[in-house]
């Protein structure tokens, strides 16, 4: 009797066991088929060879839950899309009469006026200058995320590239009062990148960092081409400084700007291969080869 009891317990935990097995290989499998519908985009649903209820019960509430996911995807990208069109359109349909307006303002400021017509020339002219500079931003957000848009790569002299920039902003970071600390490497670092998305990365990015920086503002260029651009800003918070990279985030005090600066350089850093990170008081990225 005690034989066939244990036979019995035995055959009872060997069934439960092959069943606890094949529940978690389809574990896995749902684990995997979900993790692959995530990154890849596919309209094939989670599909598992187990016959077992309670795990296509929940295959077909995943199924459910990814349905639901797509449909929002879709409706994003179609937003996303119709912004970035409606921006590109806005911005060239400004541009004419903007660049009109400019125009006329060297006409009339060539014109002998009186103190008052030229205190208000000048002030229109700050004005036009400042919209200029804004509607430049938004066009090129909305070229450089565009689809059809394409690198133009070739053997770029980072170390070069950056002293250029850096030159160019050499007067505004005097006058702040500003040392720059920089460190590069004796030799050239040579990466082979889109030239103008480069430059445009670097200006936006030293832009930023004059601007919010407490008095310092160091550069440092490593031999494996990552650069850190660094500065002390005690205007910006831990969640400030999370949101640099986003589109259209500006701080409170950052008037005439779009906050497009940083998502433009994030942008096409990460289009050449590169990535850009940042942390609390600092400013930080890094490109590598296209």
């Amino acid at each position: 009797m005690w034989v066939l009891i244990m036979v019995f317990l035995i055959l009872v935990i060997a069934v439960l066991g092959l069943k606890v097995c094949l529940l978690r290989r389809s574990a896995r499998e749902i684990e995997q088929a979900f993790r692959d519908r995530l990154e890849t985009e596919t309209n094939n649903l989670i599909d598992i060879a187990s016959r077992d209820g309670c795990m296509r019960r929940l295959a077909e509430s995943i199924n459910e839950q990814l349905r639901i996911f797509r449909g929002e995807r879709h409706r994003f990208q179609q937003g996303d899309r119709e912004l970035k069109e409606a921006v590109t359109n806005i911005s060239h349909d400004l541009r004419t009469p903007l660049t009109a307006i400019c125009g006329y303002l060297d006409l009339l400021e060539a014109e002998e006026t009186s103190d008052t017509v030229s205190r208000y020339l000048d002030v229109i002219r700050e004005r036009s200058g400042v919209l200029t500079q804004l509607m430049e931003e938004l066009f090129c957000y909305a070229v450089v995320t565009a689809p059809s848009y394409e690198m133009e790569y070739e053997e770029v002299d980072v170390n070069q590239a950056l002293e250029e920039a850096l030159s160019e902003y050499y007067a505004l970071i005097r006058s702040r009062g500003i040392s720059p600390q920089v460190k590069m490497p004796e030799y050239r670092v040579v990466k082979r990148l889109d030239r103008k998305a480069v430059s445009r990365i670097f200006g936006n990015i030293i832009s930023n960092a004059i601007k919010y920086s407490d008095g310092d503002f160091s550069v440092t260029l490593t031999g494996e081409g990552e650069i850190t651009f660094s500065n002390h800003a005690s205007c910006l918070d831990e969640v400030q400084v999370g949101r640099l990279f986003d589109r259209f985030y500006t701080v409170e005090d950052a008037s005439h700007s779009t906050g497009l600066g940083l998502s433009i350089a994030k942008t096409l850093a990460e289009q050449m291969g590169g990535a850009s990170e940042q942390s609390t008081g600092e400013e930080r990225s890094g490109s590598g080869s296209g």
